[in-house]
Parts: structure tokens; C-alpha cells; sequence
């Protein structure tokens, strides 16, 4: 992608907060630095890098040769839910003169922490365009909240993994405006392993320590349940003791309750026990080495979750702070970490093993991706954000006409003798009915039914009746709401085709349901009948001015007429056979038959459920519809139920 609308470079500001979102960002900043000719980069730096408590993290991004443009003494002391509120409103108040001054493009902002929030709340309310690292995704605690909240600010999106990218269309963000990169410190994770590690290992463990045979703690505390995550961290401390392998512990992070595990960690004497050893900070390349050579890590850091899989190490998850990160087969959860011998037991399980190399989160080549898209950015595109609302019901405004009006809908039922029209209200009142003689040709019929719907519709008017659509049709209920299909022509039942050689039907095709047993099929064939003179039985007759029809077959056959009887039981059997196929695709626990042929064909029916369907679907109901007019009423509900109540 070329730089769109963009004649000079692009001011990038890239603030970080800690030694985790700086493992991220310096990644892309070196990307950055490596392309002047496009970028100018600012780095501002705050949070708990400039605390001397937490390693004075700042000095690794000096060591890495980057100017720090501005340094920002945010962090409130307490280490409680109050001081975190506190620092972040101490960010907001002195964000704002480093923004003016820097006045850039773009910032880019990682993750999660309560400073991210600050910052992202700060660049969107000062019309800086944002660029969030790793949204979309899903673990526990605040932290949830707080990605999302930056998501919603943020103008440009780069996620890690597929899930993320579908988090974040699901969140209504603009798909045009989302990367799916991959975690950029995986950029340097997968061409890391071959360094010498074993100089590190002994550095932070001593001489007589072997690869694979050590562990790497690193737990912070949970902002929602601050004093069970510290319990935990003490059974976890407990385990580890009895464990009786060297291990690294690193302190927590700033998080309300951090002060409270160091307190856990002096009172075990952590930092003068023989198999321990305990640091605040450790730089991104010598964890690299030591995470990629351990027997296994343990805590609910997120760079166990998703770093530590690039390299097989397995990883012991505690508690719920990760509980919905996706994660490769290295990880055992823990999450009710509520004794010592579960965690115990769980290192028994992991430590020493190996495990495949996981690339959920990234391939290694992340960053090439993320400036292309830097690149692609166009400063002359509209700074506010637009939302890709999935599309809903258009809202009508009331007034009076509106609540004095009756909701309805036009119902249309093709007998194979009438046609009916009925204006049917939403109570499922029946408010007007039309019926007219069924025509002989398709066309005729279509202009009738048309013609009927016309007047209808503007007796409607008169009768203050608000029509809402026409329906036509049978219907399948699923979790008592209709099913209307992609394209609102679900439920098309009687064209299910249950012949391959059956007689013709109107639709076009043959074989279908209606073509055995609609009204009008049953009206052809007693035609047939009667025009070879062998319908009528004794006792039966047909006025001249009226035309045969299904219910004049009906009443043959139950004066004893053998074709009748075998045309009706041929109708009945495609009907058992269409509602069988039902039963197969969809297991419903009741099937109605409505209409007057209802009671003729419910016995074949079942007859032949009994012998065509799977034991598993033999026991539906199968019951005749016992309301007045139910064609007309189900047709009504196809428009009524789509137009009042459900929402696509």
C-alpha cells in the first residue's frame, strides 16, 4: 500500500508504560526508526518505568538507543484500586501539554493497563488519531473492560489472532480499518532460541543451574478479587517450596494488590531462600532465553499464555486473570488455584516436558505488516470514527394516527375451489374476508388474487387498518419464534418433492406435495374421475352451475368409491412422506395439520411416520389445527411476526 493523501511524514508518538507493552511496541518502533524517509517518531514514556521499585524500566528503552522525547511521573503510590483511579487522572491532566507539543499524526497505544486507557482517552478527546495494538482479544479481570473502552476509541485496529480480528467486526469496528499482524514480539521471539542461553541462565540463576531444570514465576494481582489472587499467590509460593527446583520469581506488576504479594513474598523469605531468586526486572532478550530454556513458567501473566507457546516451554496458568486467551496445547489451567497441592500437583504434571511450537499469536513477520499499514493511513480521511452497526428495524415515530390504527396484515389463501383474502389484525382477529371462485389458469388467478389484495388494501383504509404486508405460506416455529429464511420464503412445505416422476405441479416442477395433496390437486383428479363417469356413487349428484371439487371426492370415497379411496390415500401418503422429511431435518416436537382436508389425511399420516420415519421421531404429535380459518391466520403471522417483532 502507498501512502495515501500523505506529502510528508508520518508523526508517530509511541508511549509506553511498562516493561510488558514496551516488549510490543519496541518491535515497531526499531520498524519505525529504520524507514526516516517515511516516519518521525516521538517516545514518550510514563507509568511504572520511571519507579525505581518496578527496575526503572526506562533505561532499557535508552539502552536501545531510542530518544525518549518526554518523561511523564504519572503513578500515584498505594498500590490499591484508589491509587490506580488516582494515576490515571494524573495522566489525563498531563497529557495534554506533551500532545500539544508533540502534535502527531498518530499514537500508538498497546494493550490493556490502566495508562493506555489514559493516553487513548487523552489522543481521542485532542483529535489524535490511535493506532491499538492487540484489541479484540479476551482474558479476565478490569483488563477486559479497559481494552475494550481503548477499542472504542481507537481509529486503526492491529490484532493478533483471527478470533481477535472477529472480536472486533463483532464490536462494530470498520473491518477496512483492522490488520490482523500477528503479536509483534513474536517478531523477535522466533529468532531468538539459537543465542547463547546458557550465559543467561547462570547470570539470573548461578553456575550450577542446567537448562530445562529451573522455573519462571511471574503472577500479578487480580483487580477484581485482589485479596483471593493474593491467597493464591501464597499457595503458589507454598508449591513452589515444596517443589524444590530454582526458580525465578518476578515481582507483580503495579496492579492494585502488588504491594500486598511483595509483602507475601518477604514474609516466605523469598528473596534469601537458596532455590529462589527474585528480581523486578529482567530485559525482553534475556527473558526471551530464560522462558525458551525453562522447565516450565507458572503464574497468569499474559506472556505465558501467548508468548511462552512460540517455544513448546510448558506453562502452568493460575487463577482467572487469562481465562479467555486462546492458547496452544503447552498451557494447563489452574483456575480454581484454591490449594497448594492442586498447584503442586500441576507442576508434577508440566515441569521437564516439551511441547510443539505454537503461532497462535504471530508468524514472525508482523511488524513489515504494521508499517505497510502505517503507510496506508490517509490524514485527509475525516478524523471521526464510524461504527458498522449491523442493520436494524427502522425506528417509526409515534402520533395519533399511529396508535389509533389497527396493525394488520392481508392473508391469501388458494384453495382448489376459492380464493380467500382476509385482513387479519394482530390480535388474529379475522376484520374482513373475501372469497371468489378459483379460476382455471394460472394467470387468472394471479390478476384475481391481485385484484382481491387491491381491494382489500383500501377497504382496509376505511376500516383504520394499517396494512403491514401479505403473507402467504405455512411456517416452522423454532423456540417459539418463526422462521423466516435468508430470503423470507422458509417454510415453502407444500414444494418439498416427495416423487421424482410425480404429476405436475403449479410451481413448475413435479412430484411435489401440493401436487398429490392441495385442494386443487384433489379438484384435478375428481375431474378426471368424473369425466370417465366414475366419481359420482348412488346418492350423489353435481349441479351443472357447479363445478366438481375436492370435496365432492371426499364424499365418493366415503360412499365406498375404490378410486376416490386410493387417490386420497395417495395424497395422504405424500403429505406423510413430506412431514417425514420434516421430522428428519428438523425433529420439531408437534406437527399441525390445518385446513378441510385435515381430518381426511391425519390418519395416513401417521400411518406413515410409523413406518417411513426413524425411531428417534416417531414419537411427534401430529394433531389437526382446531382454529377457524387457520390458513388465513398463519399467513397473517408470516407479516405480523416479521414486521412487529423480530429484528435482522
Amino acid at each position: 500500500m502507498e501512502k495515501k493523501g500523505n506529502n510528508r511524514k508520518l508523526r508517530v508518538c509511541v508511549a509506553t508504560c511498562n516493561r510488558a507493552d514496551y516488549s510490543k511496541l519496541a518491535p515497531i518502533m526499531f520498524g519505525i526508526k529504520t524507514e526516516p524517509e517515511f516516519f518521525e517518531l516521538d517516545v514518550v514514556v510514563l507509568g511504572s518505568h520511571l519507579i525505581d521499585d518496578y527496575g526503572n524500566t526506562y533505561r532499557m528503552i535508552e539502552q536501545d538507543d531510542f530518544d525518549i522525547n518526554t518523561r511523564l511521573h504519572t503513578i500515584v503510590r498505594g498500590e490499591d484500586e484508589a491509587a490506580m483511579v488516582e494515576s490515571v487522572g494524573l495522566a489525563l491532566v498531563k497529557l495534554p501539554d506533551v500532545l500539544n507539543r508533540l502534535k502527531p499524526d498518530i499514537m500508538i497505544v498497546h494493550g490493556d493497563r490502566f495508562d493506555a486507557l489514559a493516553l487513548a482517552t487523552s489522543a481521542a478527546l485532542m483529535n489524535i488519531r490511535i493506532l491499538h495494538i492487540e484489541g479484540g482479544e479476551v482474558s479476565g479481570t478490569i483488563d477486559d473492560s479497559i481494552r475494550h473502552a481503548i477499542t472504542k476509541l481507537a481509529h486503526y485496529h492491529v490484532c493478533c489472532t483471527r478470533s481477535a480480528e472477529q472480536h472486533l467486526i463483532s464490536m462494530c469496528e470498520d473491518h477496512d480499518r483492522i490488520l490482523l499482524a500477528g503479536c509483534p514480539s513474536y517478531d523477535k521471539l522466533l529468532s531468538a532460541k539459537n543465542k547463547d542461553y546458557m550465559s543467561i541462565i547462570r547470570m539470573w540463576l548461578g553456575d550450577d543451574v542446567k537448562c530445562k531444570d529451573y522455573i519462571v514465576a511471574l503472577q500479578h494481582p487480580v483487580t477484581t478479587d485482589i485479596k483471593h489472587s493474593i491467597k493464591m499467590f501464597e499457595l503458589t509460593l507454598d508449591a513452589l517450596i515444596s517443589f524444590n527446583k530454582r526458580t525465578l520469581v518476578l515481582f507483580p506488576n503495579i496492579d492494585a494488590g502488588s504491594k500486598e504479594m511483595v509483602r507475601v513474598m518477604r514474609k516466605k523469605g523469598i528473596e534469601h531462600h537458596p532455590n529462589f531468586r527474585a528480581v523486578k526486572h529482567v530485559p525482553f532478550d534475556q527473558f526471551i532465553q530464560l522462558v525458551a530454556h525453562a522447565g516450565c513458567m507458572i503464574g497468569n501473566s499474559s506472556c505465558g499464555v501467548r508468548e511462552v507457546g512460540a517455544f513448546g516451554t510448558p506453562v502452568i496458568n493460575l487463577g482467572t486473570r487469562q481465562i479467555g486467551r486462546e492458547t496452544g496445547e503447552n498451557v494447563l489451567h489452574v483456575r480454581d488455584a484454591d490449594t497448594q497441592d492442586k498447584i503442586l500437583q500441576a507442576l508434577h504434571l508440566q515441569f521437564g516436558k516439551q511441547y510443539p511450537c505454537s503461532k497462535i499469536y504471530g508468524d514472525g513477520n508482523a511488524v513489515p505488516r504494521i508499517l505497510k499499514f502505517l503507510k496506508s493511513i490517509d490524514l485527509q480521511e475525516p478524523l471521526q470514527k464510524k461504527f458498522c452497526f449491523p442493520p436494524v428495524k427502522e425506528n417509526i415515530s409515534q402520533d395519533i394516527d399511529h396508535i389509533l390504527e389497527t396493525l394488520s396484515a392481508l392473508a391469501v389463501d388458494l384453495g382448489g375451489t376459492n380464493l380467500r383474502v382476509a385482513i387479519v389484525s394482530m390480535k388474529g382477529e379475522i376484520v374482513k374476508k373475501y372469497t371468489q371462485f378459483n379460476p382455471k389458469t394460472y394467470e387468472e388467478r394471479i390478476n384475481l388474487i391481485l385484484q382481491m389484495c387491491v381491494e382489500a388494501a383500501a377497504e382496509a383504509v376505511k376500516l383504520n387498518c394499517r396494512i403491514l404486508g401479505v403473507g402467504i405460506g405455512g411456517g416452522i416455529i423454532h423456540q417459539h419464534e418463526l422462521i423466516h429464511g435468508s430470503s423470507f420464503c422458509a417454510a415453502e412445505l407444500g414444494h418439498l418433492v416427495v416423487s421424482l416422476d410425480g404429476p405436475d405441479c403449479s410451481c413448475g416442477s413435479h412430484g411435489c406435495i401440493e401436487a398429490y395433496a392441495s385442494g386443487m390437486a384433489l379438484q384435478r383428479e375428481a375431474k378426471k374421475l368424473h369425466d370417465e363417469d366414475l366419481l359420482l356413487m348412488e346418492g350423489m349428484s353435481v349441479p351443472k352451475d357447479e363445478a366438481v371439487g375436492a370435496l365432492h371426492l371426499i364424499q365418493a370415497a366415503k360412499l365406498g368409491n375404490v378410486k376416490a379411496q386410493s387417490i386420497l390415500r395417495t395424497a395422504g401418503t405424500a403429505l406423510g412422506l413430506g412431514v417425514v422429511n420434516i421430522l428428519h431435518t428438523m425433529n420439531p416436537s408437534l406437527v399441525i395439520l390445518s385446513g378441510v382436508l385435515a381430518n381426511h389425511y391425519i390418519h395416513i399420516v401417521k400411518d406413515v411416520i410409523r413406518q417411513q420415519a426413524l425411531p428417534s421421531v416417531q414419537d411427534v404429535d401430529v394433531v389437526v389445527s382446531d382454529l377457524v380459518d387457520p390458513a388465513l391466520l398463519g399467513a397473517a403471522s408470516m407479516v405480523l411476526d416479521y414486521t412487529t417483532r423480530r429484528i435482522y
